[in-house]
């Protein structure tokens, strides 16, 4: 399509799209972006079931073509989710990179090539509603075994959904599926190859886009309604896979990037750095949570980092009396915190070890205490209704009861495995697994 018909889409859209109060109305019942309304992991409203398996409490069960680990997005009556589908179709030899990664790769390109893939499902019986092919094409690198080429969550601000496949382009569809703007933003080079992963973030007009890896790392926002480029800034990062994070302070649209060297706050309007703190372990893949004008930003790939930044700030923070609090222990490397109320839930590492601390003072309330029926999880925990979810890579899910001490209310398993993060809207969860995706409900 070309660029003049798609900006002719874009102007005739606007004029007919709802208005923004309409959207922060719907925000807090729906699940439109990674980690749900507020980036916290909670869903207000919702009051999703306690118990299911394979064949209890499954509203729909429906297979997703190729493989993705993108979480599902809800908005209203429709299920947004990415993919990314080997094709038979043979690759020629790419060229090796200008760049790559210190160390080198560890893993290899493929063979094929790929149809990246944006799906609007209908919630209610999960009939595929419309499916898009974004792009077809041979990415430049490989992915770690437990990785893929469709990481990122999509988001949606109610009028258009937008989708990244990293390297290979961002896309913004209307709720119908037409597209309505595209951008490339170049090639990333990941960490050994490991593959790439941060999600878009939508607030208001802007759309932000966190580009760390190998190369020249960058942090870009873009016009939500035509793609176009509002501003960009480079950054001293490596790579990293943490999605940034928007909160409204004091007049400013702060947004919040969480990565290996440092964790910066931008003014969302104009790029420029509000404070930065130093600290983080390497490999940062946790997306901050925020709550009460405090920001937890945290990281645990060989180490353990977990710190409390007051949104007020300026300047650098690092080592200073101007940290809230901070530990350095039982900090998750995949996982994102759940924020709960005041409290605030993490697992260590990979495991499924439990601690949940006071986030106003940073005291354990659950301190290193294992989730019974788990092993490993690399979803993010969500709360809803007093409960907190739980997921394991085997596709069991622990539900808790919200507090302490530790109480398990279910154990519930299903066959396929799961490495996304769950959704929650009303009465329901859905869950992507490595095969299916999952509407669950009474």
């Amino acid at each position: 399509m070309k660029a003049s018909t798609i900006l002719t889409i874009a102007a005739s859209l606007l004029a007919t799209t709802a208005p923004a109060d309409d959207f922060a109305q719907l925000r807090d019942r729906n699940w439109h972006r990674w980690r749900g309304p507020a980036a916290d992991g909670v869903a207000p409203h919702a009051n999703p079931p306690i118990t299911w398996d394979e064949t209890t409490h499954v509203k729909w069960k429906v297979r997703i073509p190729g493989s993705g680990n993108s979480s599902p997005i809800v908005w209203q009556d429709r299920v947004f989710v990415s993919t990314a589908v080997e094709t038979d179709r043979p690759a020629k030899p790419l060229p090796r990179p200008d760049v790559e990664p210190p160390g080198g790769y560890l893993t290899k390109p493929p063979a094929h090539y790929y149809r990246f893939v944006v799906l609007c499902l209908d919630r209610t019986t999960g009939r595929v509603r419309w499916q898009r092919v974004a792009t077809e094409a041979v990415p430049h690198e490989g992915h770690h075994r437990d990785h893929g080429y469709a990481s990122a969550s999509p988001t949606t601000d109610g009028r258009f959904v937008y989708a990244s496949f990293g390297s290979r382009g961002i896309y913004c569809y209307d709720l119908e599926g037409n597209l309505v703007w595209q951008r490339d933003l170049g090639d990333m080079i990941t960490r050994f190859g490991w593959g790439e992963g941060a999600s878009p973030v939508i607030d208001g007009d802007s759309l932000a886009v966190n580009w760390d890896h190998e190369g020249p790392s960058f942090l870009e926002v873009l016009d939500a309604r035509t793609g176009e480029s509002r501003w960009k800034v480079d950054r001293d990062e490596a790579t990293s896979w943490s999605t940034p994070v928007v909160v409204h302070r004091r007049g400013t649209r702060q947004l919040i990037v969480s990565a290996s060297r440092r964790v910066v706050a931008y003014d969302l309007d104009t790029g420029e750095i509000l404070w930065e703190c130093g600290g983080q372990t390497v490999n940062v893949i946790p997306s901050p949570v925020v709550a009460d004008g405090v920001v937890y930003c945290m990281s645990g790939f060989k180490g353990g980092a977990l710190y409390a930044l007051p949104l007020d700030a300026s300047g650098d923070l690092t080592g200073s009396d101007r940290i809230i609090w901070h530990r350095d222990r039982g900090t998750p490397y995949v996982p994102s915190p759940l924020l709960y109320d005041d409290w605030l839930y993490f697992t260590r590492s990979n495991n499924a070890i439990l601690t949940c601390l006071d986030a106003k003072t940073g005291k354990p309330l659950i301190e290193g205490e294992r989730i019974p029926g788990l092993q490993t999880l690399y979803a993010s925990p969500v709360g809803a209704a007093g409960r907190v979810y739980f997921v394991g890579r085997d596709g069991t899910t622990v539900v808790l009861r919200h507090g302490a001490p530790l109480e398990v209310l279910a154990t519930n398993r299903l066959d396929d495995p799961i490495d996304a993060s769950p959704a929650l809207v009303d009465g329901e969860v859905f869950l992507r697994g490595k095969s299916f995706l999952y509407c669950l409900g009474e």
